[in-house]
């Protein structure tokens, strides 16, 4: 009887150790569901946002591309009657040799005419495809380069850049484009700026997290900022906030950043100024 009593409790004992085991396992297999579970959202909910946001990219394509066409019809039409006006106010001055007041009139109607005639290239220059001519270069070759262009409006508005990153920084990207796109960015950096103030440029590989497979590269003025309304636009063709600006400088940084398959961002940093960030 004692030999029984033992027996049925050895086996109890057993089926509690099995029930217990069976339970841990129950509760890993849980864990590790609930685990796959909460990625398999983070993962979708990721997909979500860069097929908005893949989707927000090509509508606005599309529509610079209608804007794009619609704009370079306009300039080969409105090229031909500047020509035009240009010829007859040279014609015009010669006829008022002597007549100073008048030639002085005659000279304004030319200077605006070359100004509009400038306008008219850079919406041509806008218009037209931009397509990148990617070779093996050093981006900090290509930066100094920017920089030494810019210098000139550096020096009228007595702001100094300070450039940090590694040297040299292999990269596969269109040098003229990009120098292209860095110039207009330090420009109206340094037009943003006041006088004594620091322009800050910095490069550097992409961190491990990122979507960018070359380079980060940030543009920070120590101006005002930009006003919330005109963040959603700061990229729109013919937008400006200068009294003087056509509106097509940050229009064409952001094709040549979308002819390189990357992104540009702009915000305001706690600390003031607006940052332009390029992630190529």
């Amino acid at each position: 009887m004692g030999a029984t009593t033992e027996t049925s409790s050895f086996d109890a004992a057993q089926r509690m150790e099995e029930l217990g085991r069976i339970i841990l396992a129950y509760s890993d297999v849980t864990e590790k569901l609930q685990r796959s579970q909460e990625q398999l959202t983070r993962t979708v909910q990721s997909l979500r946002a860069e097929l908005s946001e893949k989707n927000r990219q090509l509508e606005r394509r599309n529509r610079l591309a209608a804007l794009g066409e619609m704009a370079a019809g306009l300039a080969h039409e409105i090229r031909n009657p500047l020509g035009a006006i240009q010829l007859y106010a040279s014609v015009l001055s010669r006829d008022l040799e002597g007549r100073e007041q008048s030639l002085a009139t005659v000279r304004k109607i030319s200077g605006g005419v070359k100004r509009l005639e400038a306008l008219v290239t850079q919406v041509l220059q806008f218009t037209r495809e931009i397509r990148s001519n990617v070779t093996a270069c050093d981006l900090a070759a290509v930066v100094d380069q920017a920089v030494e262009f810019a210098e000139a409006v550096f020096h009228d508005r007595g702001v100094v850049c300070n450039v940090e990153g590694p040297r040299p920084m292999r990269v596969a990207i269109d040098p003229l484009l990009i120098g292209q796109a860095l110039l207009n960015l330090l420009r109206n950096a340094a037009e943003a700026s006041a006088s004594g103030a620091m322009v800050q440029l910095q490069f550097a590989p992409p961190p491990v997290d990122s979507e960018a497979r070359h380079f980060h590269l940030i543009v920070r003025d120590a101006g005002p900022g930009i006003s919330p309304d005109a963040l959603d636009r700061i990229f729109n063709p013919f937008f400006t906030t200068k009294d003087d600006g056509t509106g097509l400088g940050l229009a064409i940084v952001h094709r040549v950043v979308e002819a390189h398959d990357g992104t540009i961002i702009v915000t305001n940093p706690p600390e003031g100024g607006a940052k332009f960030e390029i992630r190529i």
